[in-house]
């Protein structure tokens, strides 16, 4: 088999990153700027300075990533750049160099969904991975359910219907006075509370067994703090992360192996930002054992954001013939399995 090379951009958020992945499995290359300290500043990601953030980095970033992989832009057979879901100004960083590279050089142009990347992360983990298989795809913008029918095809079996689960872990992290960003700080404080301190709800739907919901859960958890404030009642960090945590993985496990069941397969897949979670790896990784699943999950530096998962989607979609031209553009709402 003779050897493709997808050069992957991304730039939906808060890190300006390039990679080189070779047939879809093979990091050469995954260079990542992270904007974090900067944003932290502002307790969360202010759109426009990541926006500028991205095109003061972007050409340093691809640059990087081809060195680092020894290769040229004449070594490229694609290039793959995320145009969605995303915020719009950030994302048109990433299209706008992605489109002048694919013109000045003549190299395919292959527009990748976001949450396409993050499920394609499990391919580079574990390289004899194939679908079918179910993925939660967990991170601060979306918290869905899917079932991986083939590569590029996906039937979404839930979605949460308010705050997605990452959303939630930088609200309460900010009410508890932990601050940006959330998820890693939750996750380090709640290994030192009791996850059964405080029983807060966990929410399920009648209509569709695989929805979450985690905005109750927020106001539970500032209700409570409420509470304890007006009563003059301690407040001890630790068990207020830990039952939260506790809560949000009880309700992402539960769903996703009642799909699995559901579904007839047997091979389970974590995704996104949230996937980076050491409660939620080792409570799914134990659901899976009891009931016989496999277990899969990139490694925490794939589930966040970066372009080596964008380029092994890329990969999946330029092998079936998907090319962009120089009409691609950022759709910062754009869903899963449209193109």
């Amino acid at each position: 088999m003779s050897e493709i090379n997808i050069l992957g951009i991304e730039t939906s958020c808060d890190e300006t990153a390039a990679a080189v992945v070779v047939n879809g499995r093979e990091v050469r290359s995954n260079i990542i700027s992270s904007q974090i300290a900067l944003h932290t500043l502002y307790g969360g990601v202010v759109p426009e300075i990541a926006s500028r953030k991205h095109v003061e980095k972007i050409n340093q970033v691809i640059s990087a990533a081809l060195s680092e992989a020894s290769m040229t832009f004449d070594d490229i057979d694609a290039i793959a750049v995320t145009y969605g879901p995303g915020l719009v100004g950030a994302l048109l960083v990433g299209v706008s160099a992605a489109k002048a590279i694919s013109f000045a050089r003549g190299i395919d142009l292959v527009g990748v969904h976001h949450i396409e990347g993050h499920i394609s992360a499990n391919y580079i983990e574990d390289k004899e991975l194939e679908p079918p298989f179910i993925c939660l795809v967990a991170s601060g913008g979306h918290s869905h359910l899917v079932k991986v029918a083939d590569y590029g095809v996906y039937e979404i079996l839930g979605r949460t219907r308010d705050d997605a689960a990452g959303e939630a872990f930088d609200k309460v992290a900010r009410a508890i006075g932990l601050g940006y960003p959330g998820g890693p700080k939750i996750d380090a404080v709640a290994k030192e509370g009791n996850p059964e301190a405080i029983p807060f709800p966990r929410a399920s739907f009648k209509d569709n067994d695989y929805d979450f919901s985690f905005s109750g859960l927020k106001s539970a958890v500032l209700n409570y703090l409420n509470q304890c404030e007006m009563k003059g009642e301690e407040i001890v960090r630790a068990d207020v992360a830990a039952s939260f945590q506790a809560a949000v993985v009880d309700v992402l496990v539960g769903h996703t192996i009642h799909a699995v069941k559901e579904s007839g397969l047997n091979k389970v897949a974590l995704a996104g930002g949230v996937a980076s979670n050491s409660c939620l790896r080792e409570t799914m990784k134990n659901a899976c054992e009891e009931n016989g699943f496999s277990f899969y999950r990139p490694s925490p530096i794939l589930c966040t954001d970066n372009a080596a998962m964008i380029a092994a989607a890329g990969y999946y979609e330029y092998m079936k013939g998907v090319r962009s031209d120089l009409t691609l553009n950022a759709i910062p709402n754009l869903k899963l399995g449209e193109r």
